[in-house]
């Protein structure tokens, strides 16, 4: 038996931030959403209702492009839902597909179904007399949108790795048991959006408190070699470890974490610090304590400051390890042999299992729409409609027809080629990717999603000029310092300040392992092509053979490197 001394209360003197009054009068997260939703004068939620809806899966948003426009006029914003889904591990039946494909057709304002980086789905503009029919279909079809936004547990990510199927698999239930058992507890989901009758026995959070986790809580389990999820971008992850092509265990990681705040120095990007080994049926033990540690000692009196990443570096990491050790009844081993060589998704048709086929569609931004020339959205649904394997949602926003069996591939590959779904990609762009941000987050400061597309098309003529058009650069772009892109785990980094300005990060690696630091700040799109141009120019010339990007960046001096996140990411 393990009994280790406990270190004793670790809270942190103050005033508790406003988030937890809203948590704690909520009633287990119901506030007064049902009442709102009978409030036909607005479109929007009211008061604290406002920042309740989220641990059910929604943001409210408004379209910015035509706020001005609207103010002007006298008229309210025009108030619609955006709606993550839960799909731990990313997996979705062709059947779920074409009923999202519908709904999105028919009952958002833009049409279209978005792929997010948090391996799931998003739905933009849903009006607030669509918001229960949304949760309803979800439920028929066996999903949810509970608890993928705010301080709770959110979409578990898995590596996608079809190849890798029996190792993937067994990965995946995993991912699936871990977001199940750190679910709230609490009805009110099940009595607001499915008009579940109420049941007398009183609500209780066991795992996650009254007032659930100090901030939000990012989990993802990743099968090297291919850091495909990004494991230093989340609170708690586990690295999969195999032998003789079974799964046998997990390293465990602790404290990654990529939002910052401009100018504030007590916010910073932050690598996972390695826990140590367990065996596979130690896993929910250990997510559960570590949950349940973060949720006992996180900062509750600054947000800004309340995340995994900040409590490990306050209290460190030997202690909270051993905290964790105390709860799980478990010492950790030593951590287990692990490397990754490669990030990403690869494109197109790879072959896996018991003789079937995996074709990995690129999807610029994760935005199914039919384009012109390129039916996307049109295209998938006709797929959905003959397959009979399952989709895959990557953490890249790229979408895989899993499970294609021999005799169905050409079939397959017939339609990808007739709603242009497959086309010759450069290694760049799908190495590059993008927030939602404008128009409809309301964080954004920059623009994102609709600026990646044509920047990478001048980053590719700058590497052409320099004869490195057949290499890539990681890439990522986010309209604010949250972190929704990634872009502190890429090469070149670039987060919004300002409409049209960036701060320019440099000296990430491709593998997703370390930290960029910021090279230029609040500088047009102007400026940041003729800094690349010049440092592009320089990495042809003088590069190792092989060497990319970011490591020559650290090699040649240009940015030194970020060693301790919490004294050295603002120096």
């Amino acid at each position: 038996m393990i009994n280790k001394k406990h270190p004793g209360p670790l809270k942190i003197n103050g005033q508790l931030d406003d988030a937890e009054r809203v948590k704690k009068e909520s009633n287990y997260l119901r506030g007064s959403i049902a009442e709102d939703l009978s409030d036909n004068l607005t479109g929007g939620f009211n008061g604290d209702n406002f920042s309740l809806i989220r641990f059910h899966g929604m943001y409210q948003q408004d379209d910015r492009d035509i706020r001005a426009e609207r103010t002007e006029q006298k008229l309210d914003a025009r108030h619609a839902m955006m709606l993550r889904c839960r799909l731990p591990g990313g997996i979705i039946t062709p059947k779920q597909w074409l009923a999202i494909d519908d709904f999105a057709k028919d009952k958002t304002l833009y049409g279209s179904i978005r792929l997010t980086n948090r391996q799931t789905f998003q739905f933009h503009g849903i009006l607030k007399n669509h918001i229960k029919s949304v949760h309803q279909i979800l439920h028929d079809i066996g999903l949810d949108s509970l608890a993928t936004a705010n301080d709770v547990n959110r979409n578990v990510l898995c590596s996608s790795n079809p190849i890798e199927s029996i190792i993937h698999q067994d990965a995946y239930q995993w991912a699936k048991k871990i977001s199940e058992h750190l679910l709230p507890q609490t009805r009110a989901y099940a009595e607001i959006w499915l008009d579940q009758q109420k049941v007398t026995t009183i609500d209780s959070e066991p795992i996650l408190g009254s007032t659930y986790l100090p901030r939000k809580f990012k989990t993802a389990i990743v099968i090297p070699p291919n850091n495909d999820v990004d494991l230093h971008a989340n609170d708690m992850s586990f690295v999969a470890i195999a032998e003789n092509k079974r799964l046998i265990g997990f390293n465990v990681l602790v404290g990654g974490g990529l939002s910052i705040e401009h100018g504030n120095k007590l916010t910073y990007a932050r690598t996972a610090s390695e826990f140590g080994y367990i065996p596979l049926h130690k896993i929910i033990d250990v997510a559960e304590a570590i949950v349940k540690t973060q949720r006992d000692w996180g900062n509750r009196t600054n947000r800004k400051n309340a995340k995994t990443k900040y409590t490990i570096d306050r209290v460190g990491p030997d202690v909270f390890k051993a905290e964790v050790e105390r709860r799980a009844n478990i010492q950790f081993q030593s951590i287990q042999p692990y490397e990754f060589t490669t990030r990403g998704d690869l494109i197109g048709w790879t072959k896996g299992i018991n003789n079937t086929w995996n074709l990995t569609l690129f999807i610029e931004n994760g935005r199914i729409l039919d384009y012109t020339n390129r039916p996307i959205k049109s295209g998938i649904a006709e797929i959905a409609k003959m397959h009979y394997g399952d989709f895959r949602l990557t953490s890249n926003q790229n979408l895989i027809i899993a499970g294609v069996p021999e005799s169905e591939k050409e079939n397959i590959q017939k339609l990808a080629v007739s709603y242009n779904l497959i086309d010759n990609i450069s290694l760049q762009r799908i190495n590059s990717m993008a927030c939602v941000s404008f128009p409809t987050c309301p964080l954004a400061m920059a623009e994102a999603e609709r600026f990646l597309p044509e920047f990478v098309t001048s980053l590719e003529k700058i590497m052409s000029a320099h004869s490195v058009g057949h290499e890539y650069i990681v890439l990522r772009v986010t309209g604010c310092p949250n972190g929704c892109s990634r872009a502190l785990l890429a090469e070149i980094g670039l987060i919004g300040k300002a409409p049209g300005r960036y701060n320019l990060y440099l000296g990430g690696n491709r593998i997703g392992t370390r930290i960029p630091r910021k090279y230029l700040e609040n500088i047009n799109v102007d400026q940041i092509l003729k800094n690349l141009d010049q440092l592009i120019c320089q990495w042809a010339a003088e590069r190792y053979q092989d060497e990319s990007f970011g490591d020559f960046t650290i090699r040649a001096g240009i940015i030194k490197p970020v060693i301790n996140p919490s004294y050295d990411f603002w120096t």
